[in-house]
């Protein structure tokens, strides 16, 4: 294990050290390409496209025929690293310092790359399961708007014929400390508009004028004053932010013409962007009192779905508590991942790092948690084989 852990390290650092900025790859996908394929993995680099859309490098290597099919799943992709004279170490040199790997990325998410490929190549220069194949689906879109990443390889690798069984995302699920999460669902996520037109109009002058910050400060009243739902047996109940408001009115002495709420939500397996939009109109429509307003939501590919516990989640947690001792909780908290497309063609966990850095200035991940994921990954893939019938 000493030797796919070293690899993995070495792999981590040369990643992290690509300044793969979305919807930059900076060689990343390269270095990752060339290590799987000296231990026999077929690969395939993509680039997929859409007009008003940035080009985007994507990833899929193979090794292995026929099934079970088990896919590891991961960007690298990366957040800017901000104002780099913050950072105790340039962010993309992989310093090690302290017992960790410092750079922009190595938490979320090239950490657990570089483990879930070292394990990989490892089982596959073993003369891997004797049946059976790994794949790795790795974009460069995940951070960015993601158009031109998963959701498009994956259609393009079920279109040559490709069939998943199941499915890890290396995605940090740990809040603190390896071994503590993973993630069997996400949330759903909705974007919304709510615009009130009025009257610009003289303050002094208000019967001329229709002002719409009163209306408006109603109709978001009645969107937040009753929950949504009170959570499901996997779920935390959903939830409605206003993250917005705006009139765009500098001047004290002017009633604005037109008032704006942005707002997200949240929203668990009780409701759909289609239900939830109809039931956010149907409290718009009892409260508006005369309000001429406008509601819009921005289209929707963020579901919320869930993996039951299965022989499957139970693999992953043994392997989990093996090397850490920590029995993971089965958690659906948090933000959207790219597991939400991958739920459509296979079950689908995500496990990795603990992402207490991520996105921050000193990203950073310990050198042993890189190992230790090493050892679950591999652990993972010799008992998911050899539990084939």
């Amino acid at each position: 294990m000493s030797d796919i852990a070293a690899s993995a390290i070495d792999l981590c650092r040369a990643l992290v050290q690509c300044p793969s900025i979305t919807p930059e790859d900076a060689g990343a996908q390269g270095v990752l390409e060339k290590r799987l394929r000296a231990a026999g993995f077929k690969t395939h680099p993509i680039v997929f496209s859409q007009e008003g859309t940035p080009d985007v490098a994507n990833l899929y290597a193979r090794f292995g025929e026929g099934s079970p099919h088990f896919v590891f799943a991961g960007h690298t992709d990366v957040v800017p690293p901000g104002a780099a004279a913050s950072w105790r170490f340039d962010p993309f040199s992989a310093e090690l310092a302290d017992g960790a790997i410092f750079g922009r990325g190595v938490a979320d998410m090239k950490g657990a790359i570089a483990a879930f490929a070292a394990a990989a190549c490892a089982f596959a220069e073993r003369g891997g399961a004797g049946r059976g194949s790994i794949s790795l689906l790795i974009t460069g879109d995940e951070e960015g708007p993601a158009i031109n990443g998963t959701e498009k390889l994956l259609r393009w690798a079920y279109e040559r014929g490709e069939r998943f069984d199941h499915c890890l995302v290396g995605e940090p699920t740990n809040p603190d400390a390896l071994g503590q999460m993973i993630k069997i669902g996400r949330r759903g996520s909705l974007n919304g508009t709510l615009t009130v037109k009025g009257r610009q109009g003289h303050v002094a002058y208000p019967q001329r004028a229709i002002n719409p910050v009163p209306h408006i400060v109603r109709l978001i009243g009645a969107l937040i004053a009753a929950p949504l739902d009170s959570g499901t047996a996997h779920f935390d109940a959903s939830n409605l932010e206003i993250v917005s408001v705006d009139v765009g009115n500098p001047a004290f002495n002017v009633i604005p013409a037109e008032a704006r709420a942005r707002f997200n939500i949240r929203f668990n397996d009780l409701w759909t962007p289609e239900t939830l939009s109809a039931e956010l109109h149907a409290r718009i429509e009892a409260a508006r009192s005369g309000a001429d307003y406008l509601m819009r939501f921005e289209p929707c590919n963020a579901l919320a779905f869930l993996t039951p516990p299965d022989r499957f989640t139970d693999l992953v947690c043994a392997a989990i508590e093996k090397h850490t001792g920590r029995r993971p909780s089965l958690s659906t908290s948090g933000g959207t991942s790219d597991a939400r497309f991958i739920r459509a063609y296979c079950p689908v966990v995500e496990f990795g790092l603990a992402g207490a850095t991520m996105h921050m200035i000193d990203e950073c991940a310990p050198v042993k948690d890189i190992r230790t994921l090493t050892g679950i990954y591999a652990t993972l893939l010799e008992d998911y084989f050899s539990s084939v019938p």
